[in-house]
């Protein structure tokens, strides 16, 4: 049998809205309710005035949105049916990084939720709802058809590094492996799913795909707040549940599951992060009737993924790709490595790959021969499955050992008073860098405490030089601690006077208890470790 046709983002809505016109497709926080008729009819009448005003195939259309899921969806539809880029936006951009992302992206036009301010430059703006409300009966230009090649989506993101980077995904690439009727379609277990991910975000544009081709409706959460989720979870009887690791563990932290019946929920997703084992311990526990799993990918790589239900008996693994073949652990030289050597993590699929916008130099390095760099370190174990080491950018060279931040995260969010944890490494003049981090503690504690307690979990190597007490870590929209923020909170403070020699000991010996000692020779350090205590 012939392959079928690559489909198009319009291809799919039309499909659907042909077979269920009446099922709601989406729901969102601000009481929106939009069903597949709507949906089509809205994104075409978008479509045609965008066209009228000169929006043509290849351009591309930025979405600035907040928590209007039904308004974002219709003008995301409406814009890619004219053969434009749509472009989602972070609501938390300040109006100079929204400047900088339009002109970046080179953007021939912004639609925006009402009242959203939008900045001066080489484009025109309007309010999406104005747009889908023109009658399509007034003469003008056509929308252009979409081919599955052309540019569907181009998403900004900064991920844990601060440098944004622009991933140009084609309706080939968002539409690979569907179909117009499947039979049964995803997740017919539940009658609603439910995910508060922010639009500007990858996981928040694949939940519209999903809107477009699952089988419940999608509710669209808004900002997360634990105990508001788990009332919408209660409330509509939820059997999906999308989450990330920070939402996850903010959601226990809360004790929001105590006060909402979950028993609802069939299946519970984590994706964007590695889970740490004390928050899947804890989801489990939350969400008795649910199948846990975890998802592993990224913006570059999507579709391509691993998945597994998460297993107690395998707290560190990630899962395996459908086949061996799609996963790969190679050295510096692109040299692939046996079970239990350290590397990087590279995944492909039989989707047309994604690219960096305007980066070709970034793409080569990335996209390779149908694989993907994932930018992370890690190890395959007998069985073929993917441990996570670290970020490549996050490991700490310290002497000739390279030591995971993730597991000194791990060890911390096992403590019961931490509450969130971010590790990094920061210089040091004979070691090069040394581990520090940052906690939020959920009821004070000693920090000596703390430090006696990863002393039973991690080797001297990997305990931290410093502990900072921070009241909030700064994330990027996914949940992720933003590593070069966290760096800068624990550069040391300004000396006030010159610091007391160190004893020769503790530079020989940086792991032990004699550096920690040797930190606090310095007044400055003394008093910031006081303030840490209270």
């Amino acid at each position: 049998m012939p392959a079928a046709p690559p489909l198009t983002v319009p291809g799919l809505l039309r499909a659907r809205a042909e077979r269920n016109p009446a099922r709601t497709a989406i729901m969102d926080s601000r009481g929106g309710r939009l069903t597949f008729a709507d949906w089509q009819r809205d994104a075409q009448a978008v479509a045609h005035s965008l066209s009228r005003r000169g929006v043509r195939r290849g351009d591309r259309v930025a979405l600035l949105y907040d928590d209007d899921w039904c308004g974002y969806a219709v003008a995301f539809c409406g814009v890619v049916a004219t053969g434009a880029a749509a472009v989602p936006v972070s609501a938390s951009l300040s109006p100079v990084q929204l400047h900088d992302l339009l002109r970046r992206v080179g953007a021939t036009a912004v639609l925006h939720q009402d009242g959203r301010p939008v900045p001066d430059g080489a484009w025109w703006s309007a309010c999406g709802s104005d747009l889908a409300a023109t009658a399509t009966s007034v003469p003008g230009a056509e929308p252009d058809t979409p081919a599955p090649d052309d540019v569907a989506q181009i998403v900004c993101t900064s991920g844990s590094t601060g440098e944004p980077k622009d991933v140009a995904a084609s309706h080939a690439n968002l539409c690979h492996g569907q179909v117009l009727d499947p039979r049964p379609r995803r997740y017919a277990h539940s009658q609603l799913m439910v995910h508060a991910f922010p639009i500007g975000t990858n996981a928040g544009q694949m939940m519209l795909i999903e809107a477009l081709t699952a089988a419940p409706t999608l509710l669209c959460a808004g900002r997360f707040d634990a105990d508001r989720f788990c009332a919408l979870i209660a409330r509509h009887d939820a059997g999906t549940v999308f989450l990330v690791p920070s939402m996850a563990a903010e959601l226990l932290r809360s004790q929001a599951h105590r006060r909402h019946d979950l028993s609802c929920v069939r299946l519970l997703s984590s994706s964007a992060a590695a889970l740490p084992p004390a928050t899947a311990r804890g989801l489990t526990e939350a969400f008795p009737q649910a199948v846990l799993v975890n998802y592993y990918t990224s913006t570059e790589a999507v579709p391509a993924q691993i998945s597994m239900i998460v297993d107690p008996g395998r707290p560190e693994a990630l899962g395996r790709p459908v086949s061996s073949h799609d996963l790969r652990i190679t050295d510096d030289l692109g040299r692939e490595l046996p079970p239990g050597e350290v590397g990087e993590v590279w995944l492909r699929s039989d989707a047309p790959p994604r690219a960096y916008l305007g980066d070709p130099s970034g793409s080569a390095a990335v996209f390779r021969d149908g694989w993907v760099r994932m930018g992370d370190l890690g190890r395959l174990d007998s069985d073929g499955f993917l441990i996570l080491v670290d970020r490549e950018s996050d490991v700490i060279k310290s002497g000739a050992l390279k030591v995971s931040t993730l597991r000194i995260e791990a060890a911390l969010l096992e403590h019961p008073a931490v509450a969130e944890a971010a590790a990094v490494g920061v210089p040091h003049p004979v070691m090069g860098s040394v581990p520090a981090a940052v906690v939020r503690l959920d009821h004070p504690v000693d920090l000596d405490e703390v430090r006696d307690f990863l002393s039973t979990r991690l080797s001297r190597a990997e305990l931290p030089v410093r502990l900072l007490v921070v009241d909030h870590l700064p994330r990027n929209a996914t949940g992720k601690p933003i590593k070069p923020e966290i760096r800068r909170l624990l550069e040391p403070p300004v000396r006030r006077q010159p610091p007391a020699p160190a004893p020769a000991a503790a530079v020989t010996d940086p792991f032990g208890r004699s550096f920690l000692a040797t930190l606090t020779t310095d007044p400055a350090v003394t008093e910031e470790s006081h303030d840490e205590h209270q």
